[in-house]
């Protein structure tokens, strides 16, 4: 089970995990926080770039660069449209057949291993547990 505990401080909303990472929650004004949203996207971008790196590396195509936008607009006040995951890749010299596995495995990666990117396309139901 994946648990991140969420709370207000006195320098605004902060998300911890297990481990003791924190991320710093804002409301799109505030300086050095994330929004919820952008939160979202961060996730999908980086369920498919972890996954996708150690994958392409493993089949002997080490990409010299790789990196993503992930982008969505509001299609209502509060629901996001498409999810757009946009990679920008440098691939290595002299490697014909890299951009061929890259393309395999980061495909195979949004279909199949990204639990993010499934979990949105799939639905999933939120529930919220209130104090007695």
């Amino acid at each position: 089970m994946a648990t991140v505990n969420v709370e207000r401080t006195e320098d605004g909303f902060v998300a911890t995990n297990g481990r003791g990472a924190r991320v710093a929650i804002g409301g799109g004004d505030d300086n050095g926080a994330f929004t919820p949203v952008e939160l979202l996207l961060a996730a999908v971008g980086g369920c498919n770039i972890v996954t996708v790196e150690p994958l392409t590396a493993q089949r002997g195509h080490r990409l010299v660069r790789l990196a993503m936008s992930v982008e969505a607009a509001k299609v209502e006040s509060n629901m996001l449209g498409t999810v757009t995951v946009t990679y920008d890749v440098e691939l290595p010299e002299g490697d014909p057949e890299a951009d061929e596995v890259f393309r395999s495995v980061a495909q195979r990666v949004h279909e199949r291993h990204c639990t993010v990117s499934r979990t949105l396309q799939q639905g999933v139901e939120v529930k919220v547990e209130l104090p007695e």
